[in-house]
This record gives structure tokens, sequence and C-alpha cells, in this order.
């Protein structure tokens, strides 16, 4: 409650002069116009200015007149600073914004918060405007989980299953397809000509090749082209004889696009994609074994599409570093699915290495039925098992074997070895055993790459 007189002034002064969240400001608000408006304060000797200058033709007192005793009392008490200001109800609304910030002084978040005890409108804004100050101080990612679309799907189709479902052995594939989608989707049109440079293993040798984002998406497709001839789809590359190497296709293709590929490249090649999807789809359960012939060697049609499934996610990650873009490993189930059909293809490198020279040679088999020598491969982490590598004979990949080594893996780590991506001599992160063996089947695992 304000007395009258100067002390209610001075407290009409004070709730005037509070600080407030400031509105959009037009020109002639440059001027502190409340300034000029509140009335001067007292000099440290006690008179106003009134008081200081007497008005024209007012009589001056006498010398000899002694003041009266009430005009020397003591100056009247001030407000102290520790004291809670009184604001007004729209002040203190005002306010609620800077202090959900904790931008307010201590004397104002003392009367703001004293408000909210007895303002239920105030007290229910208030909390609402910290509730959104927190989500303004996030730590998380802003970034999409990268499993949110196999997340939906498989909602929607748990509610509705698809008319024509995807066959299982081609799930991989088209996730990883759909991921290097979304990443192209979000780039720039100058993102498709970063500089990216392929890595492969060739001759006991790291090989290298530099191309753009455009090109490897062009090389994705020249050798999808494989997979889209053995189900009777058309060449991306034309009718013109194409080589069946997926190296010498993507050369060909390469040569054919001058100037480079653009971002024009993602409609062809992902119109491609779905193609090869639908028509597996429709195709019924035999072709899943329908051979896709690589020139050299020749894989069924699920092992080619997991194969392409592979490529898209190692290229995607090379894409992804090229232009500073966030990208996962797939999900385990699939990532187990691509080191198992490594795994698979491992006797074949290795009696392929033998034969150059290049590998020890296989321990005949003195007794009939003996147990072969094997390598343990330990397959850690994401998407790990085990497998148990012949190493004397083209046997099935985790039969019953005498293993004389074991060589111990992260998923991802060995999934880069199979890709080119790092030495065979830096892959395992343990081995015990016999360390020709061991050498063997990690150098074997390298020569799985290929541009």
């Amino acid at each position: 409650m304000n007395g009258g007189g100067r002390e209610g002034d001075r407290r009409d002064d004070e709730v005037r002069g509070a600080r407030r969240i400031p509105g959009p400001r037009g020109a002639v608000d440059d001027l502190d116009l409340e300034a000029m408006e509140r009335p001067a304060l007292p000099p440290p000797g006690g008179s106003t200015p009134d008081e200081a200058v007497p008005e024209q033709g007012a009589a001056e007192p006498d010398g000899d007149v002694e003041p009266e005793a009430d005009a020397v009392d003591e100056p009247e008490p001030a407000m102290t600073s520790a004291a809670t200001p009184v604001l007004s109800h729209q002040v203190l609304k005002a306010l609620l914004g800077a202090w959900a910030l904790s931008a307010c002084s201590a004397e104002e978040t003392a009367a703001v918060e004293d408000h909210l005890t007895g303002c239920a409108p105030c007290a229910d804004e208030a909390l609402r405007l910290r509730d959104a100050v927190g989500l303004l101080h996030t730590d998380g990612s802003l970034d999409l989980d990268p499993t949110l679309r196999t997340r939906v799907m498989d909602g929607c189709l748990g509610r509705r299953p698809a008319r024509i479902p995807v066959p299982d052995w081609a799930t991989p594939y088209d996730a990883e397809t759909a991921r290097l989608d979304a990443l192209l989707r979000d780039i720039g049109d100058s993102e498709w000509h970063a500089p990216v440079r392929l890595q492969w293993f060739e001759d006991e040798r790291p090989a290298t090749r530099r191309t753009t984002v455009a090109g490897v998406i062009g090389h994705l497709m020249a050798v999808d082209g494989l997979v889209s001839a053995a189900l009777g789809l058309d060449d991306p590359l034309g009718r013109v004889e194409v080589p069946l190497s997926p190296a010498r296709r993507t050369e060909t293709y390469w040569a054919a696009t001058r100037p480079p590929a653009t971002r024009a490249v993602r409609e062809p090649w992902r119109d491609l994609t779905h193609e090869l999807i639908r028509t597996a789809s429709l195709a019924g359960r035999n072709v899943a074994e329908r051979s896709v012939s690589y020139g050299d060697f020749a894989l069924p049609l699920q092992d080619a599409l997991l194969d392409r499934a592979f490529e898209c996610w190692v290229h995607g990650t090379d894409i992804a570093e090229a232009v500073d873009y966030p990208y996962q490993p797939p999900s385990a189930a699939h990532l187990h699915r691509m080191i198992d059909l490594a795994a698979r293809l491992l006797p074949a490198a290795l009696a392929g290495r033998r034969s150059a020279g290049l590998a020890g040679p296989a321990k005949e088999l003195v007794t009939p039925g003996e147990p072969g020598r094997s390598v343990h491969l330990e397959v850690e982490g994401h998407g790990g098992g085990d497998w148990y590598i012949p190493l004397d004979s083209p046997a099935a990949v985790g039969s019953p074997r005498r293993a004389v080594a074991q060589v111990a893996l992260d998923g991802v780590e060995f999934c880069r070895l199979v890709a080119g991506r790092i030495p065979p001599v830096e892959a395992a992160a343990g081995q015990e055993g016999d360390r020709e063996a061991i050498r063997d089947v990690l150098f074997a695992s390298a020569s799985l790459s290929r541009l």
C-alpha cells in the first residue's frame, strides 16, 4: 500500500523505471522518454529544485528568521536495494520470459517468484516457458536416428502387411539403398563434386582411385547393372556391349560421362534400385538362386544383392566422410549377414591365393575322415559371431574342424578389412596360434575387396 506525498512519488518512479523485456523498437524509441518524464531527484543536500530556486516575486525570508525545527529533521529513509520492488501485474508478467532464461536481477527474481505463489495464470505461463527453455539447451544430436525409417516401416507393415512383401534376403539391399538415398537428398549441389578416394587391396598392396560423389553413385549403378541383367532388365549403361567385370564396367561408365556426372545421376540410380527390388519381389522363390555373373566369379542373386548392400554401405561411408555427414553402420542383423557372406567367400579366396603362390600350401590329410585345419574367426561387437575358415579343403564354413589358430576382430573393422580400407596387418584385435594361417586368412579377407 503506497502512502501519499514524496514517498509515494518515489515508489511510482521506481515502478516506472523497473527493467523489463524490451519489445520491438522504432526510431523514436531511441530517446529515453521515460527518463525525460521522470522528476529530477533531490540533490544530496535534501532540497528539491523547486525549493532551491524561489518563485519569481516571492518574498525571501529575513536572514535573522530561524528555520522551524521540523525543516532540519533527518532525511526520509530511502528503500534499500535488498528490498523486493513492488511491481505491477503487467510488469511481472512481462518479466516471465527473462525469469525463465535466468536473466532477471536478484530483486526482479524475488518479485516474480513471490508473485507466482499467488497468481495461477502467471504460474502456468512460467512453467510453460521454463519447459520451452529446456528444449533450447539439449545436448543430444539433432540428426535423425538412422534406424528411424526401419522402425517406421516395421510399424506400418505390422499393422498392414505389404501386398507383395520384399523377400527377407533382399531387405539389406532395400535398407542400405534407402539410407544412402537419404544422405544424397540432404547434400547440396556443390557437394556432388566433392572429391572421394576409393580404396581396395590388390597385388598385396593398397590401391586407390579418385572420383567425386557423383562418380561413386555412377559406379554403384554400373555394377548394379550386373544384377539387372540377371533379372532380364535393361542395362543402365545402354545397349552397347559392356564387360562383366565390375571395375571395367565402372571405367566404361566414367569414360562415357564427360564432363563428370552431377546430381542428375541420383534419380536413375534410385529408379534402378527400386526396379531391382520390385522385380525380385515379384519373381517368386526360385529367383533367389539365379546366378549373377561378375566375370571372374558368380553369385546367386540373394548373395549378389547382399554384396550390393555391402557396397552401398561402404561407399555411403566414403561419401559421408567427404561431405562431413553422420553415417552409421547397418543394423546388427544385416551386418551379420554381410560378415557371413565374406566368411563363406574366404575358402575360395584362399584357394585362389594359393594357386598364385601368395598363401601357404594346403596340408594333405593322411587319415580318411580326419578333420582338416581351420582358423577360428571370432567377430566381436555389432553383428558378430563365430566362423571356422577351412584351410585344407573347400568344405563348408562352420563344419567341425581342428582349429590351429584364432583371430578376433570387431565386426565393423572386419568389414573395413574386407572392403580394403585397412591393411591386413593392422586389422586383428587379437591373434593366437599358427601365425601363417592367420596371415593367410587376413590377406584373403582383404583380397575380397575391389573397385
